[in-house]
């Protein structure tokens, strides 16, 4: 009888220790992590790091702000392991309660089942893919920005609609690069499109000449990069100084406007991207980029740094209206209705962790198209949140019933 009444106030003290943990601090901390060095730093990096404290001060300058804010950064150099371990120092010696960004995709995927089992929220602002919202999905997790299943259902529609119906990818060989080709391949596929062949490459990879001579001769329509950053960078330099965009409609999967500006436009018009975000659509996105820029040495922001403020900002609202740093209960009251964000429009947040919204097909403008730096890209299509986002029960998230 005794040992039973001791395992019951056992259990009732782990119980409050856990509530208590679970208030909302004086001072919340969220922590950015992402590459800060390597290929991926000029799409997230310090800009991602600069995002969120701007979504902290907007927040802040808001009235009747309950908390403080402090942002921590740190640089997990594309190691799933050291991001890992980072995120769990951060969340059990620091008191952190939320991790944005992440960037890569391995690594995303292994703070994604930190923050799970310690109950804290993953704003997963850059994590492409879309295994996030499909069998890894987890009740603490949003996933903003986009995905690899919207980036190439974007990519196939736009051009096959260009009459761009057989493909070959020249994709990363990890995470990122298998799912960005197999959710392409399934839209493709499903227009009545098909692959003639791929080859897979490492992260870091600077001679793209083996890959872009077997693209060439598999007389496909359409060489799809199924990379990002520095090795996007090297491939689409190297498909024009090899002539193949001559002959070849070149995709650039995951593409973001830092990417064409260290390209520059010789080089990199006509390249078809997909993108979430551009500085220049409207009014709102022009005077947040300005505010940016001023912040972040001229230069405007990233898809990938736009996405760290506006999930950032949703995630401090989602905390003051539930009153908690419970991961479960804070994505919840984000998935409560709609979020009308400055930057993205009205963005959902459904049961599979997905924040929908809107994507943008675009094609790089010529030098003698552009006005300037930053002025790269023409709008040709908008591909509206309904259909811009892998139908939820395609994606086999055991939280959705």
């Amino acid at each position: 009888m005794r040992t039973g009444l001791l395992l019951v106030a056992a259990s009732v003290l782990l119980l409050v220790g856990l509530s208590a943990r679970a208030e909302v601090p004086a001072t919340l901390k969220i922590g950015v992590i992402n590459d800060m060095n390597g290929p991926f730093a000029d799409q997230s990096g310090k800009g991602s790091v600069v995002a969120a404290q701007m979504a902290a001060e907007d927040f802040a300058a808001e009235r009747q702000a309950p908390f403080e804010v402090e942002i921590l950064a740190a640089d997990h150099q594309n190691k799933a392991d050291i991001g890992s371990q980072i995120v769990r120092e951060w969340v059990d010696r620091e008191g952190v309660a939320a991790v944005a960004d992440s960037v890569n995709s391995a690594v995303g995927l292994a703070i994604n089942q930190v923050m799970r089992e310690r109950h804290r929220t993953f704003i997963a602002t850059n994590v492409g893919t879309s295994d996030l919202t499909g069998k890894a999905c987890a009740p603490t997790t949003v996933q903003w920005t986009m995905d690899t299943w919207a980036l190439g259902n974007a990519a196939a529609r736009a051009l096959m609609e260009k009459g761009g119906n057989t493909w070959f990818f020249i994709a990363f060989d990890y995470a990122l690069g298998a799912a960005l080709e197999r959710d392409a391949t399934q839209v493709l596929t499903s227009l009545g499109g098909k692959v003639l062949g791929s080859v897979r490459h490492p992260l870091g990879t600077t001679d793209f000449s083996s890959y872009l001579i077997q693209a060439q001769s598999s007389g496909a329509k359409v060489v799809a990069l199924a990379d990002t950053g520095s090795d996007l960078v090297n491939g689409v330099k190297q498909a024009s100084e090899f002539g193949l965009t001559k002959h070849q409609m070149l995709a650039g999967m995951f593409t973001q406007i830092v990417d064409v500006d260290s390209i520059g436009l010789k080089d990199a018009q006509g390249l078809l991207v997909t993108e979430a975000f551009y500085w220049d659509l409207n009014d709102k996105t022009r005077a947040f980029s300005h505010r940016f820029a001023e912040r972040f040495g001229g230069r405007v922001p990233t898809a990938n740094q736009a996405g760290v403020y506006s999930s950032v900002l949703a995630y401090l609202h989602a905390v003051k209206a539930a009153n908690t740093i419970e991961g479960e209960k804070v994505i919840a009251e984000m998935r409560r209705a709609p979020i009308e964000d400055a930057l993205f429009g009205t963005v959902t947040v459904r049961p599979d962790g997905r924040a929908v919204h809107a994507m943008y097909g675009f094609r790089v403008k010529t030098p003698e198209q552009s006005k300037g730096r930053w002025d790269y890209y023409e709008l040709i299509s908008t591909i509206p949140p309904a259909q811009a986002f892998r139908p939820m029960d395609q994606g086999g998230c055991p939280l959705v019933h």
